[in-house]
């Protein structure tokens, strides 16, 4: 088993930046990648990036490509999801997501393990 725990999320206001952390514990070694989704009210949950865990390759959905990074930290075994210039639209509960198989990253039907999101509120 992989536990992900996600922190950072906030209430912030439109055009600032947020940090969200991905902390996983138990068989990481399993996990091949790591991605965020998030889930609006009323919306199927969506994908928004991921990261191989080896080599580091990393995809973005074209709505956050240039304002959302994913990082990782191999020895904290942490994922990081940097938030610029939000919008209020980015508003929605975030989760994190671990996949043991290969193959796209897209699809919340890949993911085995994902955490108990965190709420990323953005005011206008």
């Amino acid at each position: 088993q992989v536990q992900l725990v996600e922190s950072g999320g906030g209430l912030v206001q439109a055009g600032d930046s947020l940090r969200l952390s991905c902390a996983a514990s138990g068989r990481t070694f399993e996990c091949l990648s790591v991605g965020w989704f998030r889930q609006a009210p009323g919306k199927e949950r969506e994908f928004m990036t991921a990261i191989r865990w080896a080599g580091g390759s990393t995809y973005y959905a074209d709505s956050v490509k240039g304002r959302f990074t994913i990082s990782r930290d191999i020895a904290k075994s942490t994922v990081y999801l940097q938030m610029d210039s939000l919008k209020p639209e980015d508003t929605a509960v975030y989760y994190c997501a671990a996949k043991r198989s290969p193959g796209s990253v897209v699809s919340t039907t890949g993911y085995t393990f994902w955490g108990q999101g965190t709420q990323v509120t953005v005011s206008s």
